[in-house]
């Protein structure tokens, strides 16, 4: 007898041991855990993505936006990949396409 069996009980060999767990038991538990991410991750942000996109395709002229740093103004010009925002009297920014984060109501900078 060695000092680690006084830590460790020895396993002893038995014929009728029960089987482990069967590989369906075993896979389960990470199927659902990625079920749950894909449903509470993974879609929500596809769906943000599509909607961003669809707003981006329907943005025009004389509309009144806000871009991702929080800066306000009206649309001047659309560019491929740039969009020109009026901020205020003559003065104009560009800005990437994809920084436009929300389209506002017509008046909403007026009433600011």
């Amino acid at each position: 007898m060695n000092l680690l069996d006084f830590l460790i009980a020895p396993a002893h060999a038995a014929a009728g041991a029960p089987a482990g767990p069967s590989i369906l038991s075993t896979l389960m538990f990470p199927l659902i855990l990625i079920a749950i991410m894909y449903f509470l991750l993974i879609r929500p942000q596809m769906k943000r993505a599509k909607e961003h996109k669809a707003m981006l395709e329907k943005l025009s002229v004389g509309d009144e936006v806000i871009t991702g740093g929080g800066i306000a103004g009206t649309v001047r010009a659309i560019g491929e990949s740039f969009v020109t925002v009026e901020i205020a009297d003559r003065v104009e920014i560009r800005v990437q396409k994809g920084s436009v984060g929300n389209v506002l109501p017509k008046g909403t900078l007026k009433s600011a």
